[in-house]
């Protein structure tokens, strides 16, 4: 009888504008018990630095573990260490590009390989806009890949007071891609207002 994967997942942080995605991602594992382990590209830290006021260590103690870019022994890139999945939050098009070419350069693109070999759940938060035809390729090759893309985009309906609930929301939805409630998404039940909708007109419009 198989066991239950580990409650790990794998949380990369790539150069993309959006570092913040990443942070509050592994205080939410931490907060749910959920092991995370940590890969920072070299981008990201630059980022970092100029979207935040965190230093690197400020984010490397959030995790349970944390390794180099560079570090290709680490555990996380073999198939064989158990996991639930991958999150990159933010992704850049660069790492998206590499992910979708199986360009493993680094661990933050091998342990991303190594999550879609294994047939587990990789999510990326693609953060670009407007999006070239490259990008749009190479998120359809990663999503026939197995891959889920999922753009940070906020979700209005919820109508968030402030950008930490709309960090928060997404990053619930997230997190509920790995059956991981974490009791703070404002779900749609339906429109009570049904009413006071205007009518539609002939061609079926409103």
């Amino acid at each position: 009888m198989h066991e239950a994967a580990p409650r790990r997942i794998i949380v990369g942080i790539s150069g993309a504008s959006g570092a913040i995605l990443g942070v509050r991602l592994l205080e939410l594992l931490r907060e749910l018990d959920v092991e995370s382990h940590l890969i920072v590209s070299k981008s990201a830290q630059v980022t970092l630095a100029y979207e935040t006021d965190l230093k690197l260590k400020d984010v490397t103690d959030l995790a349970d573990h944390c390794y180099r870019s560079d570090d290709m022994a680490a555990c996380i890139s073999s198939g064989s260490y158990r996991t639930l999945g991958m999150v990159i939050a933010p992704c850049s098009m660069r790492t998206l590009a590499e992910i979708a070419s199986a360009n493993s350069s680094s661990l933050l693109t091998r342990a991303a390989d190594v999550v879609l070999k294994e047939r587990k759940r990789l999510v990326l938060l693609a953060r670009e806009t407007p999006l070239n035809l490259a990008h749009i390729r190479n998120m359809l090759a990663v999503t026939e890949m197995g891959a889920i893309v999922a753009p940070p985009v906020p979700a209005f309906y919820a109508r968030p007071a402030n950008l930490e609930q709309m960090i928060d929301h997404t990053l619930g939805r997230v997190l509920d891609l790995f059956d991981i409630d974490t009791g703070g998404v404002k779900r749609w039940s339906g429109s009570s207002r049904h009413a006071q909708l205007p009518p539609a007109n002939e061609d079926g419009d409103a």
